[in-house]
């Protein structure tokens, strides 16, 4: 019996100390959270609404914001569809064939990640600029990208264009191709196996990638400041738009632009975990 008390009371300190550092653990991850996640976008809607609701509501009605969402929007509308398009079709490529060079287009697909934006934006103007490679040739055609909308679109696509590929990639690799081939076999053309076959089985894939493609397309700032030129009501996105204000002292229209930008970024956490939870449901 003293043998086996002693055993037991073994057990109940191994489990206790297991139970004290998880939450621990627990706690410190909590207070991380708050002190770097909640208590910044806490602050963003006080700031906001520290003038009141009225004042609030007037900084986002007026015609500059509203401008700088339209162009937002615009740039992500252009760039998720180019940039699925493309994601498929790399994907569909690499995953089912090998070639030369597969090695080199997976390093281009992740050259955006390890480029800085600021320096894919420069990029752009030495190409685009007036003093740019193209830019004598666009002058002379009356073209204008740096400074414009077009290139505020082409910085976009630059720093968003691996998120589709990269999501629905690895999910093709996982899927393999036996499904395919048994189509081919019975007849069905390339088009038909890609719609009816292909895309079903990773479409979780592409539409997480989706989202996250159009979460870094509205909230881009590096590249897109360097090649917008900060025309006011022009070539302004949301998080230019908002640096403008705070750096003219107008707070309260700086944070209720930033505030537009967090509940953006909220919805699109609430569909990521959304498309999480049924990609992993029976």
């Amino acid at each position: 019996m003293h043998v086996s008390s002693l055993l037991l009371q073994k057990r109940t300190h191994a489990a206790a100390g297991p139970a004290v550092l998880r939450w621990l653990l627990i706690g410190m991850a909590l207070l991380f959270l708050g002190i770097f996640l909640v208590v910044p976008l806490v602050a963003v809607f006080i700031h906001a609404f520290q003038k009141g609701a009225g004042a609030y509501l007037t900084s986002l009605a007026h015609p500059d914001t509203w401008a700088a969402i339209r162009l937002t929007l615009t740039a992500a509308l252009i760039a998720v569809p180019l940039n699925l398009a493309f994601g498929l079709a790399a994907s569909w490529l690499i995953a089912r064939f090998r070639f030369r060079g597969r090695d080199l287009l997976i390093t281009l697909i992740d050259l955006p990640f390890s480029v800085s934006p600021v320096i894919a934006g420069l990029i752009f103007v030495l190409l685009f600029g007036r003093q740019g490679w193209l830019g004598p040739w666009l002058a002379e055609h009356d073209l204008h990208v740096i400074f414009a909308v077009p290139g505020i679109v082409l910085a976009t696509l630059f720093v968003t264009f691996p998120f589709v590929a990269r999501e629905v990639l690895p999910v093709m690799q996982a899927q393999g191709s036996d499904e395919e081939e048994a189509a081919l076999t019975l007849g069905a053309g390339g088009w038909y196996t890609f719609m009816r076959v292909t895309l079903p089985k990773v479409k979780w894939g592409v539409l997480y990638g989706v989202i996250l493609c159009n979460a870094r397309a509205m909230g881009e700032f590096g590249a897109v400041s360097v090649v917008s030129g900060h025309v006011r009501g022009v070539t302004t996105t949301l998080p230019l738009h908002a640096e403008i204000l705070y750096n003219e002292y107008d707070f309260v229209g700086a944070f209720a632009t930033a505030s537009l930008l967090t509940v953006l970024a909220v919805i699109t956490l609430i569909v990521k975990k959304y498309v999480e939870w049924r990609a992993h449901t029976p």
